[in-house]
């Protein structure tokens, strides 16, 4: 049997130096706990967000946002895990959300398929759609330019100016409230030396766009982003794609642009036009105890996880 063994730590167990487990990231994300599972295999460890469960004494957990998955030893596993071998007894726990890394092997089995990543890999030749170097031309003769900003380094104008296309971008797509960051939460991340912000300028100096590129786990990420009301028919945000494209080429980095919100959605059509790979990212959802889960759950939760807050 694979012992798990539940941490109040923050996450201080788990931390790697990969952008979705640093410190910075798990404070801004209010990580409680690290799941530490030790096998003949090797010890794993990943950060968790532990919540009290009505009805119950038992707790739930789910993964910081983003891709943090399990902290790995540099030797890796040796085989992936069984969710079903591994002892959840002592840990407290009823359930667990998990999302793994994205691009690395799988250290638990059985794992779900969820969002289909786009990626533009340096090791490929590049794809661009003509309407959209057309686009970028266009704005490079109107006077927008691309800057990089390591995060520590980013002032507050520059904050503001993310901050302020980003709010713009949550409230015009009518995103849910889990996506309105505060600027505490981008103040927290951007203090690592794992980020970037890719600011777009219009001719005026103005901000138009930007976004967040992160270094994690052997990919450079394009994190969260936006694009300010008064530039949006000029779609800066194309200019400020093709830099973070040229600036995970020069350190031999694929970016991943993600995926849409449902698949072949506009935003995933949108993102097709500037990868050449794809990447299948993985969640695992873990019952810790099926007996109280099973009383918890009410029918009819379909594939909600967990269950018994399909409500």
């Amino acid at each position: 049997m694979v012992r798990a063994e539940l941490l109040e730590d923050a996450g201080e167990a788990s931390a790697s130096a990969d952008f979705f487990r640093s410190p910075e990231f798990l404070r801004a994300e209010g990580t409680t706990h690290s799941l530490r599972v030790e096998s003949d295999a090797g010890t794993v460890a990943a950060p968790l967000l532990v919540s009290e469960v009505d009805g119950s004494e038992l707790f739930d957990a789910t993964s910081p946002y983003g891709y943090p998955g399990f902290a790995i030893p540099s030797n890796g596993l040796s085989d992936a895990l069984s969710p079903e071998d591994i002892d959840f007894t002592g840990t407290g726990l009823l359930s667990v959300f998990l999302r793994h890394v994205l691009g690395a092997d799988l250290p638990l089995a059985g794992a779900t398929a969820r969002n289909l990543c786009l990626l533009s890999d340096p090791a490929l030749p590049r794809k661009s759609r003509m309407s959209d170097r057309q686009q970028i031309r266009k704005n490079l003769k109107r006077g927008y330019e691309v800057e990089f900003v390591p995060g520590p380094e980013s002032g507050d104008a520059a904050r503001e100016g993310f901050f302020r296309a980003y709010i713009e971008t949550m409230e015009r797509t009518q995103a849910t409230e889990r996506y309105f960051f505060s600027r505490e939460y981008f103040d927290q991340i951007l203090g690592s030396e794992l980020t970037w912000l890719a600011l777009a300028r219009d001719g005026d100096g103005t901000i138009a766009a930007a976004s967040i590129a992160v270094s994690s786990d052997g990919l450079l990420h394009y994190y969260l982003s936006g694009t300010a009301d008064s530039n949006l028919r000029d779609s800066p945000m194309k200019n400020v794609i093709e830099a973070m494209i040229e600036f995970g080429d020069s350190m031999d980095l694929a970016l991943n642009l993600g995926g849409g919100i449902t698949p072949g959605d506009p935003l995933e059509e949108f993102k097709r036009g500037f990868t050449n790979r794809e990447e299948q990212w993985y969640t695992s959802e873990l019952v810790c105890d099926e007996a109280e889960y099973a009383r918890l759950s009410p029918p009819g939760a379909g594939d909600f996880f967990p269950a018994y807050r399909a409500s």
